[in-house]
């Protein structure tokens, strides 16, 4: 237990770092866990007197019971980078009475001096045969009928997030006790894969008119956002059978929307000139 160093736990939302710190936490010090766990979370106070009042406050008192105590500093990342230099130096002053496990989205925001005090672990989305299967279980647990299809499609619009996963179900219950797959896509303003499916074909195959009739299904009748709807169409770009440089050429294309739409350019005339450029592009593939 005296050998533990400070760990810094890397990953997408939902994969388990929180729960993996507060079982570490329980597996050290039992039933009195609470005693020598804290939880901050630095997106919420991220400058630097978080760390020179919050975090220094805590690492300065003595263990209960304990060779140190653990403080769990989520989202990390957040933490701006003279609050991290100030982290740096709190690690190494209060290093014999507190341990530090800390949490992020993107271990390279994350200053050097800090990651080469850690032990690093990276979390990588939790896998669909998994997520299934938990979700089954609550499932069963909460006398929820479920469909297969709806399985299919909480897994899909999770993307490996069990957290968002099991909110998905629990909100899909909440509306019946039976849960199937057009619900699961209204919930979470998704687009059914198979609309996005022939949106892409449709383009891909020249049919000005009926890409443009699916564009308006998504925008008007399913109230789709223009960003939501590029990033379900990336994603079945990345699956598509085509060839590889054409596929080069829109997922460039793809990104050059996504900018613009992040500039607040028009989400339809965008989507638009995206149709119209896979359509040229694949002309002359």
């Amino acid at each position: 237990m005296k050998n533990l160093p400070h760990l810094l736990f890397a990953g997408a939302a939902g994969t388990g770092k929180t729960s993996a710190a507060i079982a570490l936490a329980h597996e050290l010090y039992g039933d009195s866990w609470q005693n020598n766990f804290a939880e901050l979370n630095a997106s919420d106070e991220r400058g630097i007197e978080v760390v020179r009042n919050k975090i220094k406050n805590f690492a300065r008192t003595a263990p209960i019971n304990a060779p140190f105590k653990i403080l769990f500093l989520d989202e990390a990342d957040s933490l701006t980078p003279d609050a991290q230099s100030a982290l740096r130096r709190t690690m190494e002053s209060f290093s014999m009475s507190c341990r530090f496990i800390l949490s992020c989205n993107y271990s390279s925001k994350i200053i050097e001096p800090i990651q080469s005090r850690c032990a690093i672990y990276r979390f990588k989305p939790i896998d669909a045969a998994a997520l299934k299967k938990r979700l089954e279980r609550i499932a069963t647990n909460e006398g929820v009928d479920i469909s297969t299809e709806a399985l299919d499609a909480i897994t899909y619009v999770a993307g490996g997030d069990l957290r968002k996963a099991i909110n998905t179900l629990q909100s899909a219950a909440s509306i019946g006790a039976s849960v199937d797959q057009k619900t699961i896509y209204q919930i979470t303003a998704t687009a059914n894969p198979d609309d996005i499916q022939d949106l892409l074909h449709a383009s891909l195959d020249g049919s000005l008119v009926q890409a443009l009739e699916l564009l308006d299904s998504l925008i008007k009748e399913q109230g789709l956002s223009g960003s939501d709807i590029l990033i379900q169409v990336h994603r079945a770009l990345l699956k598509a059978d085509i060839p590889d440089p054409l596929k080069v050429r829109l997922i460039d294309r793809i990104g050059e929307i996504d900018f613009r739409l992040s500039e607040g350019a028009n989400e339809r005339i965008q989507l638009e000139a995206l149709i119209a450029d896979f359509m040229l592009s694949n002309q002359k593939a």
